[in-house]
């Protein structure tokens, strides 16, 4: 197999160090790869398959001989994307910056990869909870068209960073022991208030627009649809932080057009791939961030009918938001593009 000149930017951070791992675990097929970060994690060493790497600062000239460029998501991907492209890479962007951009292909390998043929130089990865969604959507959609959609995401600590994972983790120390709690963090470090995310939830990821909506709920109305190309589907959502470390759960209510029996639901959920149907309630078995931490998969559970509508169907949807919702998928993508001769 061909192999590809690959650089991470953000290689130090939580979704870069994710890559690596992935990289490892599915043997991607990289000639040279460089290491990214910014000037404070540089000179950092890293070990990829058994090399020592040492991670350079980000320049505009970082791309030289560049195919495969995998960026982790942040603000510097408006600085570093068009630099890279002009130096021939395909960018593969986690950030939002570019992924309502209506020249700028919105990918879920499994949702819709015949998007990734109208790139040019840049491909978006969508948001970690859109994409845990419409991994569940898709299958049903295929059935019969989603009219309406209304979710409430329950979603771990980690979306925010290492340091919402560490405020976390001494928050409850410091409850167990006596101590005072402080909040530097969550909802967002940047915000003009902080709370307390140990045994609380946070009803607000991002900052509220205009609308009275958050830009994380915004994410998820625009950019689901975007992916599904269906611009008429009615998507309603709330965001929600939770004490969890890790994985991202969505309650999700769907609308369809036409019937859709429970059995050809979950037998459209249980056949789609990177999706696991996890639903016996006689057992109590269903998705939780416990068992899909660390997972490729999305798992789906808790399906039934919603009897207050025509057409409605209830469901639980769980998956690890820093491999599917994040590296993992723009990994995928990479790699479609590399089974299809596309770059």
């Amino acid at each position: 197999m061909k192999k590809y000149n690959t650089a991470i930017l953000g290689a130090t951070g939580a979704v870069g160090q994710e890559f690596l791992n992935l990289i490892e675990e599915r043997d991607f097929p990289f000639a040279d790869l460089k290491l990214l970060a910014s000037k404070r994690t540089a000179g950092t060493k890293l070990t990829v398959k058994g090399r020592e790497y040492e991670v350079e600062e980000a320049t505009t000239d970082s791309f030289k001989d560049v195919q495969i460029a995998l960026f982790a998501g942040g603000s510097i991907s408006e600085t570093f994307a068009p630099p890279a492209v002009k130096a021939g890479a395909v960018v593969i962007d986690n950030s939002s910056t570019f992924r309502m951009d209506p020249e700028v292909p919105l990918v879920v390998p499994e949702v819709n990869p015949g998007a990734i043929a109208k790139h040019q130089g840049i491909i978006a990865n969508p948001n970690c909870s859109t994409i845990i969604m419409v991994m569940a959507l898709k299958p049903l959609y295929d059935i019969a068209r989603i009219r309406r959609v209304v979710v409430s995401t329950y979603q771990a600590v980690s979306g925010g960073g290492k340091e919402a994972m560490a405020e976390l983790e001494q928050q409850v120390q410091d409850i167990v022991a006596g101590r005072p709690v402080t909040a530097n963090i969550l909802p967002g470090a940047s915000l003009a208030r902080h709370y307390q995310i140990a045994f609380n939830l946070i009803p607000q990821i991002d900052i509220f627009k205009d609308n009275l909506y958050t830009k994380e709920e915004m994410k998820m109305i625009d950019e689901t649809k975007k992916i599904m190309d269906d611009q008429d589907m009615k998507i309603t959502a709330t965001t929600v932080r939770v004490p969890v470390y890790r994985s991202h759960a969505e309650s999700v209510n769907v609308e369809f057009e036409g019937p859709v029996s429970l059995e050809a639901a979950r037998k459209a959920l249980a056949a789609f791939p990177g999706v696991v149907l996890h639903d016996d309630p006689a057992n109590m078995e269903y998705p939780m961030p416990l068992f899909t931490s660390g997972k490729n998969d999305v798992e789906v559970g808790r399906l039934r009918p919603d009897y207050s509508i025509d057409n409605g169907l209830n469901f639980w949807v769980c998956g690890d938001q820093i491999r599917k919702g994040a590296a993992l998928n723009a990994l995928q993508i990479a790699e479609y593009m590399i089974s299809h001769d596309m770059i």
